[in-house]
């Protein structure tokens, strides 16, 4: 049986992600290693959880990508909590044209641009 072991990010900035993703998930390089062009991050203290990588890339940021990360937070205090810490950490806020009428997520965009949503995980 199959596993997600490791999440892949095209970064321009490979030391600009790296400081922006270990400040927001509180994981380290694994191995204690940030590479020009590619580094692994883990959770801080070998704890569980999905391993994501950073590597070196030249194509352009998608506006709606196909494929992006979910960050989970325990309830709408919490969110918005931890959007601002993110905010403070670099990321911005992107004007999402597809909100839903109530919608449970909040969409931002990495130091990188990536996109990505921080879900309010308390709603039924």
């Amino acid at each position: 049986m199959l596993t997600i072991g490791t999440l892949v990010l095209g970064v321009s900035d490979t030391a600009r992600a790296v400081a922006f993703w270990t400040a927001a998930l509180d994981y380290v390089p694994r191995d204690g290693l940030v590479e020009e062009d590619w580094t692994v991050l883990v959770p801080a203290g070998g704890g569980p959880g999905a391993h994501l990588a950073l590597g070196r890339s030249e194509s352009p940021v998608q506006e709606e990508p196909r494929v992006h990360l979910d960050l989970y937070a325990g309830d709408a205090a919490d969110q918005a909590a931890e959007v601002e810490r993110l905010v403070a950490l670099g990321a911005e806020r992107v004007d999402w044209k597809r909100y839903p009428e109530d919608p449970d997520f909040v969409v931002l965009a990495d130091t990188e641009g990536n996109r990505f949503c921080v879900i309010d995980t308390g709603r039924s």
